[in-house]
């Protein structure tokens, strides 16, 4: 019953007309943005943070998370339109779906990927409000020692969600935590790193950060490339539903995709990823039915069952963000960001201080799970169409869209000349391997992290055994001690900066 009238609250708040107004925004423009081969929900995400300054703390998340689980969506449509997916999760989708498309049957599997995406996100969103709770009641029960402890266990985390040189991720998670301590500290108002620049006095913006290495990083990368044809299938889209030998195969498929994703996505690592890759490779290893065709040559438990994993694993991602505040991937760090624009501190408080918050964000998720199939299959020719539009045009846009936002944050110029700076260093980044997402956790952990490690040792009058000393603490920190150990063994390091690559 409480779950019910849980759900109840959140329902309330999500059918508000402004929530539900930007809840149909969010989802119509990380379509659109999904659809755009080049720019992913995370660089979506990032272009609006600055957006959500002038927006309730409740409509901000669901405006994000709309943008965050709408791209998702699009990314299917420039995977089974076009030779070059959108981003790396793509391209599993792109394999079957690309065939699909050459054969004829382009409708069908727009069809099947949007239905396998809706049960799976359905069931992610139910997964999320039933366990959600029972987690933050556990949570209820950490101190600063556990709460530090956590965030450690979260900095590796991120290390192990990174690919390519351990040394490299651990790197970034250092940097981030060296950028997070610019500015005044709390404790001895005495400035930090500010370099005599008042501009510096209260941090570096966590919004010119991510829009400079993300956006700006990639839009960098992307113009230094040479310009790749996008050939996008000339093809009537007709027969959208499959037959009901068709319906017959995807079912148990989305099923086993389902499931998969839920499973992966409260783990640390990429775990929408993961799971969309692990799905496919289960669902290589079934016996095909007689007459039906292999994987990799137009199957349609190829595309229904990565997809549903993905999009299962995004709503479950929620989980751990929501409940401990700490993000598991580059998208979650983001919508932590935002929680932290507004003052709000993310973890098992929000469910008895931001009921609303919490409860809205996830009826809107029903809500916006809806909304997408309605969207998607009658607008299928529109995104089609979205696939031509050339590159030059997009990111001058995109560069003074996010120049305009990063100004109005803090009204300040000097922020803007940060986010270039930003950029170039993204950019560095991704010629170096070195992943951005270990700097950003970092960077938004860090000054928790701090404010709890300063509570535990005053509390403990120094002592930094209480972090061994207390049971849970313990625990948290030897599982960050197995995951390092795990990272350091050669067969997993071997695989770890394995990326499914579409040939």
């Amino acid at each position: 019953m409480d779950l019910l009238s849980n759900l109840a609250l959140g329902f309330g708040v999500a059918l508000v007309p402004t929530n539900l107004l930007y809840a149909f925004g969010g989802c119509l423009l990380g379509t659109l943005i999904g659809v755009l081969p080049g720019i992913g929900p995370v660089a979506a995400i990032a272009m609006l943070l600055p957006a959500t300054y002038t927006l309730s703390p409740v409509t901000s998340l669901i405006l994000l998370a709309g943008v965050y689980y709408g791209a998702q969506y699009g990314r299917f449509t420039a995977a089974i339109f076009v030779t070059v997916p959108g981003e790396s999760s793509s391209a599993i989708t792109c394999i079957d779906g690309y065939q699909m498309a050459h054969q004829g049957r382009a409708g069908r599997a727009i069809v099947v990927a949007g239905l396998g995406s809706f049960f799976a996100g359905c069931v992610g969103t139910l997964t999320l409000a039933a366990f959600a709770p029972a987690l933050a009641q556990l949570a209820f029960q950490f101190g600063p020692a556990e709460y530090f402890s956590l965030m450690v266990l979260g900095m590796v985390g991120a290390v192990v969600m990174a690919s390519g040189s351990l040394i490299k991720a651990i790197g970034m998670v250092v940097l981030g935590l060296l950028l997070s301590l610019v500015g005044t500290d709390g404790y001895s108002g005495l400035e930090r790193f500010a370099f005599d620049l008042p501009e510096l006095a209260n941090g570096i913006s966590f919004v010119a950060l991510a829009i400079g290495v993300l956006v700006y990083g990639a839009i960098i990368n992307n113009l230094t490339q040479p310009e790749i044809a996008r050939t996008i299938i000339a093809t009537k889209i007709y027969a959208l539903w499959p037959a009901r030998k068709g319906i017959r195969k995807m079912t148990p498929a989305v099923l086993r995709g389902t499931a998969l994703g839920s499973f992966f996505g409260v783990l640390p690592g990429g775990g929408a990823l993961r799971a969309s890759l692990v799905s496919y490779a289960l669902e290589k290893r079934i016996k095909s039915t007689p007459g039906e065709v292999s994987l990799g040559q137009g199957n349609i438990r190829g595309v229904a069952a990565p997809e549903s994993a993905y999009n299962a694993a995004t709503q479950t991602s929620f989980i751990p963000m929501l409940t401990f505040g700490i993000p598991l991937s580059v998208g979650m760090v983001l919508m932590v960001g935002a929680l932290t624009i507004h003052h709000i501190q993310p973890g098992p408080q929000v469910m008895t201080s931001n009921p609303e918050l919490f409860w809205g964000l996830i009826a809107s998720m029903c809500i916006g799970n809806l909304t997408l199939v309605a969207l998607n299959l009658p607008l299928i020719t529109v995104w089609v169409k979205l696939l031509s539009v050339p590159y030059r045009w997009l990111f001058p846009a995109m560069v003074l869209l996010c120049a305009l936002g990063v100004y109005t944050t803090r009204n300040s110029t000097f922020d803007v000349w940060l986010v270039a700076a930003f950029g170039f260093i993204g950019y560095l980044f991704n010629k170096l391997d070195m992943e951005p997402a270990p700097l950003l956790v970092g960077f938004i952990l860090g000054p928790m992290m701090e404010e709890n490690l300063r509570q535990a040792l005053s509390s403990s009058n120094g002592d930094w055994g209480i972090f061994v000393m207390r049971p849970l603490s313990a625990g948290l920190m030897l599982a960050a001690a197995c995951a390092l150990l795990l990272v350091l063994m050669p067969t997993f390091k071997s695989r770890r900066g394995h990326v499914f690559v579409n040939k």
